[in-house]
């Protein structure tokens, strides 16, 4: 199946000249971010979610639904392809809250992106639960700084064994301390090589992360929502709004009935009449 291109540019409110241009990368981009939400309710509700195109569709783009990384970021990478970009699927390791010396597993999923008669590399990611995601396509380039809007990102070329180049994501998000020369304030996202990856490595790694009784995207309610001004996310029975200076707002849910609520209003989340959540 092909993706519906329309429907998908619709469901992100998206309308400029479709070509494979960098111009064109960014703000596709961007507008996807704006306009899907991110959430792990399938896990949590006890299923892996569909990755196949049809699947997407209807929940991403016709349903009023969001997704985890593997669903986003398969998705746009159909939608890439269909503006005629060339697409490299990747996978990293996530950093975030590791500690010293923590091998995690490749469990993240991003890509490359590339326009024609372009030299230089894009990485995309649209599926990352966390502030400290890309907002826009960032070059394939050591210690060059992206000013993605409220937020900053760069890449680092990380101390690596294997044949591939090791490249660590970080990101400088409003608020933190100010950079320095020893590099303060800027906070590791994940690392990655730029080996390819299949949508059978995919199917896997989604199964596990969806049904393993110990990861944490079948354990707790994770959602995500990127507006031009803020950012809103849900971990569990806590919602946080942290504005673009960084300030922060945050409130405890009373129930998983309330959750359900704030889902729908606030990030454009509808479960099916009568769904309820674990407690």
């Amino acid at each position: 199946m092909t993706l519906d291109l329309d429907a998908y540019l619709a469901r992100i409110g998206w309308t400029g000249e479709r070509r494979p241009t960098a111009d064109v990368l960014r703000s596709v981009h961007r507008a996807h971010l704006l306009g899907i939400p991110f959430e792990n309710l399938d896990p949590v509700l006890g299923c892996a979610p569909s990755l196949a195109l049809p699947d997407l569709e209807a929940k991403l783009v016709r349903g009023a639904r969001g997704g985890y990384c593997y669903e986003h970021n398969t998705l746009f990478a159909a939608a890439l392809s269909a503006l005629g970009f060339r697409v490299t699927l990747l996978t990293a390791r996530v950093l975030v809250g590791a500690r010293p010396g923590e091998v995690r597993p490749r469990t993240h999923m991003l890509m490359l992106a590339e326009a024609p008669g372009d030299p230089v590399p894009w990485v995309c990611d649209v599926g990352f639960g966390s502030i400290g995601g890309l907002l826009e396509p960032l070059p394939l380039a050591a210690d060059v700084e992206l000013h993605d809007a409220p937020r900053r990102h760069r890449l680092v070329r990380a101390p690596h064994d294997g044949p591939l180049p090791l490249w660590r994501l970080q990101a400088h998000l409003p608020g933190a301390a100010a950079d320095g020369a020893s590099g303060g304030g800027w906070e590791d996202q994940y690392a990655f090589t730029v080996e390819p990856f299949l949508a059978p490595d995919y199917e896997v790694v989604n199964w596990h992360v969806a049904t393993n009784p110990r990861s944490p995207f079948s354990r707790g309610v994770y959602a995500q929502r990127t507006t031009g001004d803020a950012h809103l996310s849900l971990t569990g029975l806590r919602v946080t709004e942290t504005a673009a200076d960084g300030t922060r707002r945050e409130r405890e849910l009373a129930d998983a009935d309330e959750v359900l609520r704030v889902l729908a209003d606030d990030f454009g989340v509808r479960l099916p009449e009568g769904t309820r959540l674990p407690r």
